[in-house]
């Protein structure tokens, strides 16, 4: 559908190298007062392992992004019976200062939650939140007045499987968002399997290969807050996998959004758009169901966003150490090439288990770095394999093109603590031009990573407003220069970025040209930007 865009122009100048990435822990002083509860049990009950998704989004309206958590439950009950048990949200005052918001907006949730994707469903200019859990999925409308109504029950939206995240975009270009779940495996309370060694006592949660996988779901936004299932007819529910992860973008930039699903220990799934209603799973012959060893690895997180500045979107996902962290770059005629080793991204992840992850210019120097959140997935890992549970996160600062070096030691020393990592989301929460991150960890405190990279660097933010396409922009495709990022909010493992689209500009002043091309297919652009600002584009007529 869209032909080749020729730009004429180049916004990426040359950025000290010697500026690292640094990020401070300044959860302690923002009163983000949270405890992810997931209830470990000596059973080893799956879930226990999975829960923690995070959102980042602006639910009043104030300019500033507001945190979500997800969390657990009662077990074997799967019930929120004690207040401990709430997902919470936190209101952003501005500061880095959060304001519990839970009770007032109503949002404690039900079951035990694994994940959240944020996105204004309805195009009221308010975002909306839907939460993954196990045989409990809530759909909260947003009603503009920092209140939430549970409108499960009405939307058509089912909690029949387990549910762990969800991508909220619109496949059909209608103007309406749709959602697609992410579904794991079929599993329940009652589940008693022993994993481990039982004559040295040492039990851990079973490998997925016990369990049998799922099909995801696909419900498209019929208006008046109602949700047709086309799992069936869309072909998506003819596939059965263990989904863990989902990231969309137009891979093939025939303007339509395109779906890729990392999952655990069978081959991934890369669903392309074709049009009236109907996708294809193309993976392997797109080169992304496996890494080029042909092992599928424990997929989690994942990211979908051009890397080398070719204007391509590339994929990269996190898995356990030992099978590094897969890198695909897309070369273009709907084919991938895995540059795990080729970019540095293998050798530099082999020793880290991930979890969420997000692609972000984190240092503006106008190259897309990556952040991963680490943790292995048994917390009895160290009595069999040589490797660490708890793990501290990671950047991977990009060299510039497709080349990428861990840099998580110079980053800061409180960077380097060690937890049991799960959820991240990503925003510019003091609107300071410089991407900070929210982490979540099992038993245990969020970390808010304030991103305090010194330098010069520039840098845009773009909000962007639908008219005739979806009121969040989701798909619109920006370019500044050689430079392209998306519109999204489906980013890492159960997890949601909701803030805008951000560029680092280098030394640039001054953007010459900006061009949007939203949803809808209008192609708007915007001259001679001034850089170091957060910028509202409302789409044109035409």
């Amino acid at each position: 559908m869209f032909g080749p865009l020729v730009i004429n122009f180049v916004l990426i100048s040359s950025a000290s190298p010697t500026i690292g990435v640094q990020f401070r822990d300044v959860s302690g002083e923002a009163n983000l007062s949270f405890r992810l509860e997931n209830n470990p049990t000596p059973r080893k009950l799956l879930v226990e392992t999975m829960a923690g998704g995070v959102a980042a989004f602006d639910y009043d309206g104030d300019g500033l992004t507001d945190i979500y958590f997800t969390n657990g439950a009662a077990l074997p009950s799967l019930e929120k019976n004690s207040p401990k048990f709430s997902n919470r949200l936190f209101r952003n005052l501005g500061g880095f200062k959060f304001q519990d918001a839970t009770s007032m907006a109503g949002v404690a949730g039900a079951g035990y939650s694994i994940g959240v994707a944020a996105a204004d469903y309805d195009n009221d200019g308010h975002p909306d939140l839907f939460i993954a859990g196990v045989r409990k999925n809530i759909l909260y409308h947003n009603r503009g007045d920092g209140t939430f109504e549970d409108v499960t029950a009405k939307s058509g939206i089912s909690s029949a499987d387990w549910s762990v995240g969800a991508a909220w975009f619109d496949y059909d270009n209608d103007g309406l968002l749709d959602l697609f779940v992410v579904n794991y495996v079929q599993w329940s309370p009652e589940f008693d399997r022993y994993c481990g060694d039982p004559g040295a006592g040492i039990r851990v949660y079973c490998h997925p290969r016990f369990f049998t996988g799922s099909a995801n779901r696909l419900y498209h936004n019929e208006g008046n807050g109602r949700f047709k299932d086309v799992s069936a007819e869309s072909g998506i529910a003819a596939h059965i996998g263990k989904g863990m992860g989902v990231a969309v973008a137009d891979y093939d930039r025939d303007g339509l959004m395109d779906i890729f699903v990392v999952n655990d220990k069978v081959p991934n799934f890369l669903f392309h758009n074709r049009g009236a209603g109907r996708f294809e799973e193309v993976a392997l012959q797109s080169g992304v169901a496996l890494p080029d060893s042909g092992n599928a690895g424990s997929s989690m997180g994942v990211d979908f966003r051009d890397l080398n500045n070719d204007g391509s979107p590339d994929i990269v996902l996190t898995a356990l150490s030992g099978e590094t962290f897969p890198i695909f770059r897309n070369a273009g005629r709907g084919m991938f090439l895995d540059a795990s080793h080729s970019s540095g991204m293998g050798p530099a992840s082999r020793i880290y288990s991930g979890w969420g992850i997000g692609i972000f210019d984190f240092d503006n120097d106008g190259w897309k770095d990556i952040f991963t959140v680490n943790s292995h997935v048994n917390d009895r890992v160290e009595a069999f394999e040589a490797t660490q549970y708890k793990q501290h996160n990671a950047i991977f600062r990009n060299r510039g093109g497709f080349v990428f070096g861990d840099d998580s030691r110079d980053a800061g020393r409180d960077f380097l603590t060690a937890r049991a990592h799960r959820g991240a989301a990503f925003a510019d929460f003091n609107n300071d031009g410089k991407v900070d991150a929210v982490v979540s960890s099992l038993g245990d405190r969020p970390e808010l990573w304030e991103n305090t990279t010194s330098g010069d660097n520039t840098w845009l933010i773009l909000r962007l407003i639908g008219v005739k396409s979806n009121r969040d922009g989701i798909g619109a495709e920006i370019r500044m220069g050689d430079q392209m990022n998306q519109m999204t909010t489906s980013v890492g493992y159960a997890s949601s970025s909701n803030f805008g689209v951000h560029f680092g500009l280098a030394k640039l002043k001054q953007a010459p040209r900006i061009e949007i091309r939203w949803p809808s297919g209008i192609l708007q652009t915007l001259d001679n930007v001034r850089t170091n600002q957060i910028l509202s584009v409302r789409e044109s007529a035409k």
